[in-house]
């Protein structure tokens, strides 16, 4: 698999662009991980990786979406992105994620690539303003994969995204960073309709198109309008772990995860503090999926300075990682709501209801799955993880397993559910750094 893995990257890629990821996403994002964890040694912090949606607005109406992309437009201007960029170079870190609404419809984001041709970009797009110009113009930056998300075959896309002929417009801006050799991803948020996806069949036609990495992450029904019907069970994502796994092991396609360290634990990138969230209003927030703050990237003080000093994301990454290793919003939508009362914290959305949509909330289970966890087989992302993505020993600081309790003593099969937790009572931090 490796050999296989090496020789589509030497063949079907254009090897300035493989060198820019290795130099500026790997290399560098693995210096700035080890200057987040000398950082937390000092009792410092900074994360390592920061993601940032750009823009609100979107082409596209899908089920499940927690972003106002109807509302009236903001966007994060051209002179804040360059500012809070450098700032975050100054730290060390040189990868962002770029999301949405659509980030194609940010009609200065391919200026902002341009300007900063040392760091690396990964673009979470719906693929549909990718044309043949755009394509060849990110092949010449070298420093940008688009993420392109498909969600299913044809009648299955136009449902789940809101609109006609989705999955064809889509696939066209997929081809053409395939036919520019771009490093392309393809993601698909798994629910109850496209289930059918998570397939050894689907993998190798991604590796037959040119299709780099992949990456299948878990519905999350959050939102004005979160469709719960659409979440996956218990049996389902456990499922979708097994099969990541195996595929890791076996097809020469990079597979993607945020949820899972080497061991197969579960972890919470922003309750480990290895990213925190932009919005689109500059509102820094401790994950996409958790609309509230305190702090902004237009606020006068460094950007240094504000995530180190920030009471409120480090009250949230305390008190997650007392509860939980899962998704604390699925998990435990009333912790939040406890952290946004004690800090007064904002509502960051254009719609202005996230505490009732938090309080209307049921219980979900999420990638927690307390003695079920299925190790890397691969001695690659097993090596990887070890050094460069694992809690950072923030459950080890904050995780009191006694919180849970186990009702299941075998691991489930794939007909039974992963274990009930029991919820208890939490003590708030106390303020103060």
């Amino acid at each position: 698999m490796y050999f296989r893995m090496a020789k589509r990257l030497l063949l079907e890629t254009d090897k300035r662009l493989v060198w820019k990821l290795a130099w500026n996403m790997g290399f560098k994002g693995g210096l700035s991980v080890l200057r987040h964890k000398r950082r937390l040694a000092r009792g410092e912090f900074f994360p390592p990786f920061l993601y940032i949606s750009i823009i609100n607005s979107c082409n596209l109406r899908c089920q499940g979406c927690w972003v106002d992309v109807a509302a009236k437009q903001s966007k994060i201007e051209v002179d804040a992105m360059h500012r809070l960029i450098s700032e975050a170079k100054a730290m060390g870190n040189s990868f962002f994620g770029i999301l949405g609404g659509e980030p194609f419809m940010h009609h200065d984001l391919l200026t902002i690539f341009e300007q900063h041709p040392d760091c690396y970009f990964q673009v979470f797009t719906n693929g549909q303003f990718i044309t043949d110009d755009v394509a060849k113009r990110l092949r010449d930056f070298g420093n940008v994969t688009p993420l392109v998300s498909v969600e299913g075959n044809e009648i299955v896309s136009d449902e789940r995204r809101g609109r006609a002929h989705v999955f064809s417009d889509t696939m066209r801006g997929l081809e053409a960073c395939l036919k520019h050799r771009v490093m392309t991803g393809v993601c698909t948020s798994v629910c109850q309709t496209n289930f059918d996806l998570v397939s050894e069949k689907w993998v190798d036609r991604l590796i037959e198109m040119g299709v780099m990495y992949t990456w299948f992450h878990i519905y999350r029904p959050v939102g004005p309008d979160a469709k719960p019907e659409l979440s996956l069970t218990p049996e389902q994502q456990y499922e979708v772990r097994k099969f990541v796994v195996e595929m890791r092991a076996k097809k020469p396609i990079i597979i993607v995860d945020a949820y899972y360290d080497g061991e197969g634990r579960a972890l919470c990138p922003a309750a480990t503090g290895f990213t925190h969230h932009i919005s689109p209003w500059g509102d820094i927030e401790p994950c996409p999926v958790i609309q509230l703050a305190k702090e902004s990237i237009h606020d006068d003080r460094p950007l240094k300075e504000t995530f180190n000093n920030s009471e409120f994301l480090r009250d949230f990454r305390e008190l997650t990682a007392q509860a939980t290793r899962g998704c604390v919003v699925l998990e435990r939508p009333d912790l939040l709501l406890a952290l946004a009362e004690k800090h007064d914290a904002r509502d960051t959305t254009a719609r202005g209801h996230v505490l009732e949509e938090l309080a209307a909330m049921t219980t979900r289970s999420s990638q927690f799955n307390p003695g079920h966890e299925i190790p890397e087989k691969s001695w690659a992302y097993r090596l990887a993880k070890y050094f460069f993505f694992n809690d950072y020993g923030a459950y080890t600081r904050h995780f009191r397993m006694e919180n849970w309790k186990d009702t299941r003593n075998a691991p489930p099969p794939s007909s039974s559910p992963p274990p009930e937790k029991e919820l208890v009572e939490l003590k708030m931090p106390e303020s103060g750094l």
